[in-house]
């Protein structure tokens, strides 16, 4: 009961604070100094959860050249740099971890 209770509470909290900055007709605006600096959200939360699934596959640090969740996150980085294009570098970067896991 109190995990239910604990799993509404924190989707209130997330709807109310999403509602807040996402409503036109609330008198809230930001200032652009504050947009800037939550613009580095979105990005430092990526790399806290990609970071140890990456760099640490079995609970080590792992950067030999056989892991695949490194060279795949390389791939992906160098598909995004080159195409710009996020739907086609996510589904060549998944196919290219698949087949690096399947033959490493």
């Amino acid at each position: 009961m109190i995990v239910w209770a604990v799993i509404v509470g924190m989707g209130l909290i997330l709807f109310f604070n999403r509602y807040v900055f996402l409503e036109p007709r609330l008198p809230i605006r930001l200032g652009s100094n504050l947009r800037q600096f939550l613009g580095f959200a979105v990005p430092g939360m990526l790399t806290a959860i990609c970071g140890p699934i990456v760099f640490l596959p079995e609970r080590q640090l792992d950067l030999r050249l056989d892991n695949p969740y490194l060279l795949a996150s390389v791939v992906a980085v160098g598909l995004v740099l080159w195409t710009r294009n996020t739907l086609l570098s996510l589904v060549l970067s998944m196919g290219a971890f698949f087949l690096l896991r399947w033959w490493l």
